[in-house]
C-alpha cells in the first residue's frame, strides 16, 4: 500500500496492528479540507473506534470487521463507510491494484458529514497537552535511532535530524513518502506504548488490551522518556503522564503514536 497519499499532513498518526502481522494507519485530521486524494482507505477494526472516539472524530473507513460493524452501532461512533457511498465520492485509483486503492477526499467526506448531519466542530480538548513553549526533555535518553518491530515482516524505524528537530520515518527499510506530493513522511513527536495483542477469530483478527494503563515512551527533540498512557474506557481520551504521574507537554508538530506489541524489541538509541 506505500506510498499513502494525506499521511504526511495528518495531525496525529496511530499504527496498530491487524491480522497477518502487518499494520494499519489511523490519521486525524484537523483541518484540511482540500486533500484531493486521501488513502487508501481500508476497512475498519474495532480498537481504532477507542481513538476515533477519544479524538471526537468522524470515521471513515471502507468496509470493516464483523465485532467493527457491531461496535460503530453499539458505541454510535459518527462514521462513514464508503463501501455505500457513490463512486464520486470513494473511488478505485487504477494505478494501484485492489484492495489497496480505494481513495476519497476530505471535500467528499465533509459533504457526506454534512448530509449525515454528523458535528464538524468540537468542544473536547486536545487529546495531547500541546504547547507553545519547546519542549525540551533534558534528563531523558538519547533518543536519535528508533526501531519498533511490529512483527516479522513490519519494522517501524526512526531517524533524527538535529538541523531540522524532525524525524524521518521508515516503514518495511523504505524511507516513507506521500503518495500525492512525494515529500518524506516526518514527526515531531513520537508516543510508543505496549499493549497486549491476542487472535479473536479464525482469520487473525487482533483485540488490542488498551483500556488500562500502558508503559510507553514520548520522544521529541532527539530525547526520550518513559510514559504511562492511561485510558479509563473506550470512550475517555488516553491520558500521558510522566513516571512523577504528570501530564506530559507535548511539542507542536505532526505526531505519530505506536501502539505495539507487549513483546516488541523496540530501542531507543
Amino acid at each position: 500500500a506505500m506510498p499513502q497519499s494525506g499521511i504526511s499532513q495528518a495531525d496525529i498518526t496511530y499504527e496498530m496492528l491487524v491480522e497477518g502481522g502487518i499494520t494499519r494507519y489511523m490519521c486525524v485530521f484537523k483541518d484540511y479540507s482540500n486533500l484531493e486524494k486521501l488513502g487508501q482507505v481500508r476497512s475498519a477494526r474495532h480498537y481504532f473506534l477507542d481513538y476515533a472516539l477519544e479524538n471526537d472524530a468522524i470515521y471513515a473507513h471502507y468496509g470493516w470487521s464483523p465485532k467493527a460493524k457491531s461496535d460503530i452501532s453499539t458505541l454510535k461512533v459518527n462514521n462513514i463507510n464508503g463501501i455505500y457511498e457513490s463512486a464520486s465520492s470513494f473511488w478505485r485509483d487504477n494505478t494501484r491494484y485492489a484492495p489497496h486503492n480505494a481513495v476519497t477526499s476530505t471535500k467528499n467526506i465533509l459533504k457526506i458529514a454534512e448530509r449525515e448531519e454528523y458535528r464538524t466542530t468540537t468542544e473536547k480538548k486536545n487529546v495531547l497537552n500541546y504547547v507553545v513553549d519547546e519542549v525540551e526533555l533534558e534528563d531523558g535518553e538519547v533518543a536519535e535511532n528508533i526501531t519498533i518491530p511490529y512483527s516479522y515482516s513490519n519494522t517501524v524505524k526512526y531517524t533524527y535530524d538535529e538541523e531540522t528537530k524532525l524525524y524521518t520515518r521508515y516503514s518495511r527499510n523504505k524511507k516513507q513518502t506521500d503518495w500525492n506530493t512525494g515529500s518524506t513522511v516526518k514527526a515531531k513527536n513520537i508516543i510508543i506504548s505496549f499493549a497486549k495483542n491476542t487472535s479473536i477469530d479464525s482469520y487473525g483478527r487482533q483485540n488490542i488490551d488498551n483500556v488500562k494503563t500502558l508503559d510507553g515512551y514520548y520522544i521529541t527533540n532527539g530525547k526520550a522518556i518513559k510514559i504511562k498512557c492511561e485510558k479509563k474506557s473506550r470512550k475517555d481520551q488516553t491520558i500521558y503522564k510522566d513516571l512523577d504521574g504528570n501530564e506530559i507537554n507535548v511539542n507542536d508538530g505532526k505526531t505519530f503514536i505506536q501502539i505495539c506489541p507487549l513483546d516488541a524489541n523496540v530501542t531507543i538509541k
